[in-house]
């Protein structure tokens, strides 16, 4: 066996160095940079986010092929084999690092300035236990399959944009599946049926679907209930209000928030189009509330200025990490562990379940492409499902049963036993 493959058996025992980073560089031309541990940028990868720019793909989107092609890197630079000679070995190896590998343990950047390690902090255990509160479990130690399927298809893409160049190996390390490669997908479609996903990778998890889970609404209050300060408790009522994504809604501006017609506008996640959300009275309460707090501790005041600020010097728009670290803090409180997305979860299903509001409606401004999509929060929930069983025992122990007793059984005594006269 070569040092090679050593090595490749040792990995999956082992967390990648953390060598290497993903550069925010607030530069529109190009607005991320992978860097090696050299300090050099990575060139393919330079190249592909240009293509991707060039094909409207939002920043975001950069960021998040980003993360999985510095997890691939770092792989190549364990096992010392360059970019463009890997072979379908490499990623059939990775494929398997990645199933079986913990995540790594990052340190906090406030608990690095004290000189704590990622071996100090506490490994995730490997039973998810649902929260007792929310029902939900938690993140396990170990990679989930949606990121496992996300990796794959990035680097899939990338190596392909490489072939089209004849920049890369000559074959793709992450092929589709042996099966589907040999024909054209969906060749002998049936026009009345779904079109299927015919084009899937060899290495590709299988993601299990999950139906999206809201907040109650008693839950709901107590959420509320636990923040802290009108600028978290204006968020929150727009989320659950507007149904918008987190990011979506942070980026407003004060002119977004129209109070005469109750309307807050965002720049919409995928197609980047401006749209106008209702909202309801409550939340420009809040709101209006909160921009009195702002106008009194000095905080930057405009049409063009953002929405949302942090409560200290120095005042900085509201970034994703600060809007969940609030939410988290009102988590520690209920000992549950709801997420920022979750809010959207629960206006979606708020306003499915309303009969005088039609589903095209709730598609148009939940913002999605198709109708299917929206279609999942017309489908019961866990809670619903529990709560409609209990009260359908309740209703079945409260009819009363025609029987003919036997001759020694006391009537009262059954009564007790079913639970007749509760």
């Amino acid at each position: 066996m070569s040092d090679r493959e050593v090595s490749k058996r040792d990995l999956a025992r082992f967390v990648l160095p953390e060598v290497g980073r993903l550069d925010e560089t607030g530069e529109q031309w190009e607005p991320y940079r992978l860097i090696d541990p050299g300090g050099a940028v990575v060139v393919p990868v330079q190249l592909y986010f240009a293509d991707l720019q060039a094909a409207s793909k939002p920043d975001l989107t950069l960021r998040s092929y980003g993360m999985d092609l510095l997890r691939w890197f770092r792989f190549l630079w364990a096992v010392e084999t360059p970019w463009n000679q890997v072979t379908r070995v490499e990623g059939r190896d990775f494929s398997r690092w990645m199933m079986i590998a913990d995540k790594p343990v990052r340190v906090h950047w406030r608990h690095q300035r004290s000189g704590v390690t990622a071996e100090a902090i506490p490994t995730p255990r490997a039973a998810r236990t649902p929260n007792p509160v929310t029902g939900k479990a938690p993140p396990g130690p170990k990679y989930a399959a949606s990121t496992r399927a996300h990796s794959e298809t990035v680097l899939r893409a990338f190596y392909d944009f490489h072939l089209d160049e004849g920049t890369g190996p000559i074959l793709n390390p992450f092929p589709l599946g042996r099966s589907r490669r040999t024909r054209r997908a969906n060749a002998h479609h049936n026009p009345m049926d779904p079109f299927q996903n015919e084009r899937q990778g060899r290495y590709r998890p299988t993601v299990p679907k999950r139906l999206p889970r809201r907040i109650p609404d008693e839950l709901f209050n107590a959420l509320f209930a636990a923040l802290k300060c009108n600028r978290d408790r204006a968020l929150l009522a727009s989320w659950v209000s507007t149904a918008a994504r987190a990011e979506e809604l942070l980026t407003s501006t004060e002119t977004d928030a129209d109070p005469g017609q109750q309307l807050i506008t965002v720049i919409r996640k995928g197609t980047r189009n401006s749209q106008s959300l209702p909202a309801s009275p409550d939340t420009f309460v809040w709101i209006r509330i909160y921009q009195e707090d702002l106008r009194r501790m000095g905080v930057p005041r405009g049409r063009d200025q953002p929405l949302w600020w942090t409560l200290r010097r120095p005042w900085r728009p509201l970034n994703y990490h600060a809007a969940r670290a609030m939410l988290n803090r009102a988590n520690d409180l209920l000992g549950s562990n709801w997420t920022l997305h979750d809010l959207r979860h629960t206006a979606a299903f708020r306003m499915a379940e309303d009969p005088n509001m039609p589903l095209t409606h709730v598609q148009w401004v939940l913002g999605h492409a198709h109708l299917s999509t929206t279609e999942i929060y017309v489908a019961a929930g866990l809670d619903d499902v529990i709560k409609h069983i209990r009260a359908h025992h309740a209703r079945r122990g409260r009819q009363t049963e025609q029987i003919q007793l036997a001759e020694g059984y006391n009537p009262a005594s059954l009564d007790v036993l079913f639970g007749r006269n509760q």
